[in-house]
């Protein structure tokens, strides 16, 4: 089993910075990359961005791309993602999941989130 911690969320003004932190623990060598989720009130869970563990290649969605930057620090087990120029569609409950080679979130061991609210 993995267990997966997120942390770092919290309320900032539009326009303002935030990193959150996402730390894996027990048999992470199941698994191959680590990726942030959010869920604003009412809408579907989206895919914020991902990274894998050997060579750190990444991946945003459009709506966050050039404003976010997703890292790893392989030695700590941890995965951040710093989060600049923030806006108020960004609010949302923050997820991070890690997972197999094959990126199968399904499948994947979830946070229970860390809560992001931007204000205007």
């Amino acid at each position: 089993q993995v267990q997966v911690v997120e942390s770092g969320g919290g309320s900032v003004q539009a326009g303002g910075s935030l990193r959150l932190s996402c730390t894996a623990s027990g048999r992470t060598s199941s698994t191959s990359g680590t990726g942030w989720f959010r869920q604003a009130p009412g809408k579907d869970r989206e895919f914020v961005a991902r990274i894998t563990w050997s060579s750190g290649s990444t991946h945003y969605a459009d709506s966050v791309k050039g404003r976010f930057s997703i890292s790893r620090d392989n030695a700590k087990n941890t995965v951040y993602l710093q989060m600049n120029s923030l806006k108020s569609a960004d609010t949302a409950v923050y997820f991070c999941a890690a997972v197999n080679q094959y990126w199968d979130w399904a499948r994947g061991y979830w946070g229970q989130g860390t809560q992001v609210t931007v204000s205007s």
